[in-house]
């Protein structure tokens, strides 16, 4: 589908933003770029529609040189959600979709159509907001529609330059979720850019990992986190090597600080009020004795919000969780299939000793990075 080979970009002033990067993108991948700032993953993604073309190398689309398109044409035919959004504020939602449409010559019932179906698609009531403007959404609507745009014209590929990144926690989690699942849904390539390691963990199909605007290592998160390729590499996941023997550490080492735990019996509105207090995105549900019962995710509440009276109504198994037995090797093989980036852990009662998230594992895991550096320093 998407080929780099040996591409590089160098400015005027003899800068190489991407210096002879190779690498491949399936059809129907979700690939990320990632790290540090100024390490070239923006400029990367951008050569691929001619935003930045590249000084040297070659970028071929289903086997056709990028160079060989009409840059106009080109465009039109890839969709790009950038962070900022980018909706014309004097136009309506719909015609703010209509945009590539339009441009490439599409009859108005198709365009029509399309609008309403891509709204739906969103989650937005076409009816409600197809002829409203965009100062009248909230942040994370705007960027719903600005993911509806992108898909307009049913392009195969779709660029996403940190599009969820000045979000809130709730509104971005809820959107990582949401485009997870359109994604199984169309089967786009999409290559999203992120500077969030749990991001890039959550989203992408494989991981592409940059510094200086050299590619490091392209792999699938699991095997990023189990086999890093380079220092840099272990060191940006925050860890060594997977603490070098973590079937000798026990689970309850890498536990995240808190928990959040709630009674079934709570309604919807508390729930949020919690959720939002403690700057989470999941509820997890115990009972009077504290045992574990499931999760509720603050994306299933507030889709929820008027529909139910208690957030049970909506809890969902907590499956896979652990023993408090359990070691941190088990932890990292099992959190690959584990759907909301975190799993409770119980004692034998099955009462809730706590979470591990990735946030917590990585975490773990550049603690033992520091104490092994300080250890050599020694």
């Amino acid at each position: 589908m998407l080929k780099f080979e040996n591409v590089t970009k160098e400015f005027e002033d003899g800068f190489k933003a991407v210096d002879s990067v190779s690498f491949e993108i399936k059809e129907g991948e979700l690939l990320v770029l990632i790290g540090p700032s100024g390490s070239g993953k923006s400029t990367t993604m951008k050569m691929i529609n001619r935003v930045i073309s590249h000084t040297s190398g070659a970028i071929t689309i289903n086997g056709k040189d990028n160079k060989s398109y009409n840059v106009a044409e080109l465009r039109r035919n890839i969709g790009y959600v950038i962070q900022q959004i980018g909706l014309f504020p004097h136009y309506t939602i719909q015609k703010n979709i209509a945009i590539v449409p339009q441009l490439k010559g599409w009859k108005t019932n198709d365009i029509i159509t399309r609008v309403t179906e891509l709204l739906e698609l969103v989650g937005l009531d076409p009816e409600t907001y197809a002829n409203r403007y965009p100062k009248e959404l909230s942040g994370g609507q705007q960027q719903r529609i600005g993911i509806a745009r992108a898909l307009s014209a049913n392009p195969d590929i779709i660029l996403m330059d940190e599009p969820f990144s000045a979000l809130d926690p709730i509104t971005r989690d809820q959107l990582q979720g949401e485009l997870i699942s359109l994604h199984k849904k169309l089967k786009k390539t999409i290559v999203f850019v992120t500077h969030d390691m749990d991001e890039a963990l959550k989203m992408g199909d494989r991981i592409a990992i940059m510094k200086g605007g050299k590619l490091l290592q392209i792999d699938t998160p699991e095997k990023i986190l189990r086999e890093p390729a380079h220092g840099f590499v272990e060191e940006f996941i925050g860890k060594h090597r997977i603490i070098q023997n973590p079937g000798l550490m026990p689970v309850t080492d890498i536990l995240a600080e808190s928990i959040i735990t709630s009674l079934p019996q709570r309604s919807p509105e508390t729930a949020i009020s919690l959720i939002r207090k403690h700057k989470t995105t999941n509820l997890v549900i115990a009972d009077e004795s504290n045992k574990l019962l499931g999760i509720v995710t603050a994306h299933d509440i507030m889709k929820n919000l008027d529909g139910i009276q208690h957030i049970s109504e909506i809890m969902i198994p907590a499956e896979p969780y652990l023993l408090k037995s359990a070691t941190a090797k088990e932890a990292i093989i099992m959190m690959d299939c584990a759907p909301l980036g975190m799993i409770p852990v119980v004692d034998n009662a099955h009462k809730i000793i706590g979470l591990v998230t990735r946030g917590s594992l990585l975490s773990a895991m550049s603690s033992q990075w520091t104490e092994m550096e300080a250890d050599l320093v020694e």
